[in-house]
């Protein structure tokens, strides 16, 4: 008996299975950035401040998220971790703040989850609008759960046939605009300029426009930062995560860019569609408009699937992040430890049904509960990101700095983020006005609408309360550059010399 006692104290306890391949990491982050900010919302980017106002939002945006994901890059390479930048944050920043930035993320895409339930009862009531919109949501609700239950693999499979369907379109709405263009597609009338000189155009609005428009770009961009989270069950995450890295953020930038540049050419900024931005509205989002000028009779069919798997992906996504999150917190103390159990398959079933039920709860909320409610629970999950994209630039300046005073090279890196530190303060002060500009326009009216102000601010004060928190229990928690540790460089350097 003692013996058998021994062999079973022997196993290794489960860990999660490191079995995405670098196909998944790329999809995943693609999937991550193109969804209905592109599809829907792009044309309200053109209609506030015109098409060349547009293209120069995104690109500065896009330069932004570009200096973020080489940050994550670096750190997730040198630490692949399923809690990422909580974990990078505890370690290199302040542990309080890696406690609070690791429960609002769980918090925020568990919300997101129910948001995309929601709006998958938009998309199916296209088809069968006498069918219950909850009966889809519970449909969809159980398909991300199996997907996530089954393995890490069943996610990575499903979001890489999601964002290839996406990808697809965007690549069919670029030729079909550049057909329309070159007058190889006839559609009557050639705009030519006309569209980048009517009115105002190509610049249209003021400061305070630019910066709301900035703030839908930046939303349009959120989920990037996935790959990172992903990265603690990558094949290679050494190798992978880099190279998912400097292929997917110029593919989706050039997705972006192109895609504004071609519906600026084919749409005046004028048109009252263009403000329409909800996915019920597809039938008059930019991309079915411009299928329709091709002749596709059928777009807004095509494209109302389009959005369906992009609200399947996110939401799938959402459910992933979310569940890897609370692992990891449980993992390091921070949540109960039954969230740490895995599974055979080395999924975290216990988190992955924690995570499901705060979405349940959510979505029943948005069906039962005032609109109010559910409007702050997206404007909390929304300004989250924000601030897991600030966490991001501190995490790396501060990571690199620890780094090269305790001695190390940095060009040991299995991927080292370059313009360091220009480019992790520059993303960081573009996040920070992006942020606090949202709804800066409210205290320069006569009498400023408090509700407004609050749903959108909300998440800072509840952020910084976890954070509080966290430092009248533990106290002390700041962590210095003397007692930074890097234990990972060291397998780094074996790794690399079993390699020559």
């Amino acid at each position: 008996m003692p013996a058998a006692e021994d062999a079973h104290a022997a196993q290794p306890a489960p860990q999660l299975h490191r079995v995405l391949k670098q196909r998944h990491l790329s999809m995943i982050a693609i999937g991550g950035a193109i969804g209905t900010g592109l599809f829907v919302a792009s044309g309200s980017a053109i209609a506030q401040v015109g098409p060349g106002g547009a293209v120069l939002t995104y690109l500065v945006i896009g330069i932004m998220v570009y200096y973020l994901m080489t940050s994550l890059g670096e750190l997730a390479a040198f630490m692949p971790v399923a809690g990422s930048f909580s974990t990078y944050a505890s370690r290199y920043v302040d542990k309080g703040f890696g406690f609070a930035l690791g429960w609002n993320f769980w918090f925020s895409w568990a919300v997101v989850v129910a948001v995309d339930l929601v709006a998958s009862q938009l998309v199916m009531a296209y088809w069968f609008p006498d069918v219950p919109g909850i009966i889809w949501s519970g449909l969809f609700l159980l398909i991300m759960v199996a997907l996530n239950a089954i393995s890490a693999r069943g996610f990575g499979e499903a979001e890489y046939w999601f964002a290839l369907i996406k990808v697809v379109a965007v690549l069919c709405f670029l030729a079909t605009g550049v057909m329309i263009l070159f007058g190889i597609i006839s559609t009557g009338h050639m705009p030519g300029f006309e569209n980048w000189t009517v009115g105002d155009a190509p610049f249209v609005g003021n400061f305070a426009t630019f910066v709301g428009v900035a703030m839908i770009v930046a939303y349009s961009f959120q989920g990037t930062e996935l790959v990172g989270v992903a990265a603690g069950e990558s094949e290679n995450p050494r190798e992978n995560v880099p190279r998912a890295i400097r292929q997917v953020f110029w593919r989706i930038l050039l997705f972006y860019v192109l895609a504004i540049i071609v519906i600026g050419f084919l749409i005046p900024y004028t048109d009252p569609q263009l403000l329409r931005t909800d996915v019920a509205d597809i039938a008059v989002s930019p991309f079915t408009l411009v299928f329709q000028h091709a002749g596709l009779l059928s777009a807004a069919t095509v494209m109302n699937a389009v959005i369906l798997t992009s609200v399947l992906s996110a939401g799938n996504s959402g459910m992933y992040a979310a569940t890897r999150m609370l692992y990891n917190m449980a993992t390091e103390g921070n949540a109960p430890r039954i969230f740490a159990r895995l599974t055979r398959n080395g999924v975290p079933l216990y988190a992955l049904i924690g995570s499901t039920l705060i979405a349940s709860l959510c979505l029943f909320s948005s069906l039962y509960s005032p609109q109010a409610v559910y409007i702050w629970l997206l404007n909390l999950a929304g300004m989250t990101e924000f601030i897991v994209w600030l966490a991001i630039a501190m995490c790396h300046y501060r990571f690199r700095r620890g780094y090269v005073m305790h001695g190390y090279d940095v060009n040991l890196l299995p991927y080292k983020a370059g313009m360091f530190p220009f480019g992790p303060v520059l993303a960081f002060v573009l996040c920070l006005i992006v942020t606090l500009g949202q709804n800066y326009m409210a205290f320069l009216e006569d009498k400023i609408d408090w509700g407004s102000v609050i749903s959108t601010y909300l998440a800072i004060p509840l952020f910084m309360g976890c954070w509080f928190g966290y430092w009248l229990v533990k106290r002390k928690t700041w962590v210095r550059y003397a007692d930074m540790t890097f234990a990972e460089a060291d397998d780094i350097k074996r790794e690399q010399a079993l390699k020559k």
